[in-house]
């Protein structure tokens, strides 16, 4: 459920809206063509995490397959994506929250915090409690877009106008056909549609705490494929032969768009809800996931000493509390610039998620070069195609970067932050080495001291 949840988010509720809108039904093909690379990312983290089992996931692999140095770029980029991710998240909430009267006098910054600390309660208690919230927050993602697909079928099938239009293939072809705008436009929107397969890595984190990670995880990686078919293409598809591309906006989640159309009584706050939602959820994964990561860099002295604390019930609860605290500057966002708050943090995370990516598919690469070798031995559950997959999908990841730049605005000023990042990053790791160093190789005991219990 948690592989489902992290495949379905905000990215495909509301930003398919503006994306079909500026790409018309090519977002289908975007979607498609994103969908696999993502995919060969999570096959790639299934092959090690089958070799080893870790919660600290690829960060762990980073460590052993690049050493302290991959590891330590591999978190911190991980932790910038999710702490970003987190105050866009929270940000997502207060603003959903808005759409409904009952909350209109209530402060942007007040509903981000009240959403953070639910969060956080609900992390610290016990990894169950959060598995039973993160169950039910995926049951109502898949449950909203069952429900969705099952009326637009029902109106092709039957041919009920919406809005004064005759669903069917005719409203792709009588308005430019699949590329309406050309190809460019299809092309600037997939930087757009990789965020929107954000977290589906969070599979390989989890899988570090199932008892039967070599039987649960193929299972559960296989299955994104046909996630990926149906709920972002068919759903795409689904919309496009609904209603002209041109008839959906950034502004209004295009399953709000078609439904109101046809008249479904509350269609906007049912929809709202399941939005709503899908933040929280990403919220709650972020807390999650950068909890064990930073545990694991902790462990190895790249992260404080704080965030390698457990709690009585197994919970790293310094790490999720040092990303809470990252969140909270969120909420000092939404006190000041409500209006801009989100559009600020989203383009950070979208850096960690490409690093994040790369990181696992560089990791996997050595791990096959080592299988050559003979040093280990590869599991039968395998990534196809090595090393050409991992080539192709870095390669396919740095194109994305060229798309950011291409698009100006945002993308273009937040890739000219990478040499800013870099130089933190460089830093962090001198100020850190001395601890990493020191816990790689403590000191040995000297000659005549007792062994510790004697």
């Amino acid at each position: 459920m948690i592989a489902i949840g992290g495949a379905i988010g905000t990215g495909l509720f509301l930003g398919a809206g503006g994306r079909l809108a500026d790409a018309g039904p090519s977002l289908a093909i975007a979607y498609a063509i994103c969908g696999v690379f993502a995919f060969l990312v999570v096959r790639a983290l299934g092959e090690l995490v089958l070799h080893r089992p870790s919660s600290g996931a690829f960060v762990s692999y980073a460590r052993e397959f690049l050493g302290e140095k991959g590891a330590f770029v591999a978190g911190w980029m991980y932790f910038l994506n999710w702490a970003t991710t987190g105050i866009a998240d929270i940000t997502a909430v207060a603003t959903y929250t808005h759409y409904w009267g009952m909350f209109s006098d209530v402060p942007q910054w007040v509903v981000a915090l009240i959403a953070l600390a639910v969060v956080v309660l609900v992390n610290l208690i016990s990894v169950k409690l959060f598995g039973e919230m993160e169950f039910w927050f995926a049951i109502i993602k898949v449950a909203a877009l069952a429900c969705f697909m099952v009326i637009g079928v029902f109106l092709l099938a039957s041919q009920h106008p919406v809005g004064g239009h005759t669903p069917g293939p005719s409203l792709i072809t009588d308005h430019g056909g699949v590329f309406p705008l050309g190809l460019l436009p299809m092309l600037l929107v997939i930087q757009g549609v990789v965020f929107a397969y954000a977290s589906v890595e969070l599979v390989g984190v989890t899988a570090g705490e199932t008892s039967e990670p070599e039987k649960i995880m193929p299972r559960a990686i296989n299955s994104i494929l046909w996630r990926v078919a149906l709920f972002y293409i068919g759903s795409v598809v689904l919309l496009a032969m609904l209603l002209p591309a041109s008839v959906y906006s950034a502004g209004e989640s295009p399953f709000v768009t078609v439904l109101s159309k046809v008249g479904v009584p509350a269609a906007g706050g049912v929809m709202n809800l399941v939005v709503l939602t899908a933040a929280m959820s990403s919220l709650n994964s972020g807390l999650y996931s950068t909890g064990r990561i930073l545990r694991s860099m902790a462990m190895s002295g790249s992260a404080p000493r704080f965030t390698g604390v457990m709690s009585r019930s197994q919970v790293p609860y310094g790490g999720i509390l040092l990303t809470s605290a990252v969140c909270v500057l969120g909420v000092v966002l939404n006190y000041l610039v409500p209006s801009d708050a989100f559009e600020i943090v989203l383009n950070f995370a979208a850096i960690g998620i490409l690093s994040t990516w790369a990181m696992i598919m560089i990791c996997h690469l050595m791990f096959w070069r080592k299988a050559q070798d003979g040093q280990v031995v590869r599991p039968d559950y395998r990534l196809p195609g090595s090393p050409w997959t991992e080539i192709v999908t870095l390669a396919f990841l740095a194109s994305v970067l060229v798309l950011m730049w291409a698009d100006g605005g945002p993308g273009r000023i937040t890739v000219m932050c990478l040499p800013l990042i870099a130089v933190l990053l460089v830093g962090g790791w001198y100020a850190a080495r001395g601890r990493v160093k020191a816990l790689a190789n403590p000191p040995l005991p000297s000659a005549g001291s007792q062994p510790a219990g004697r």
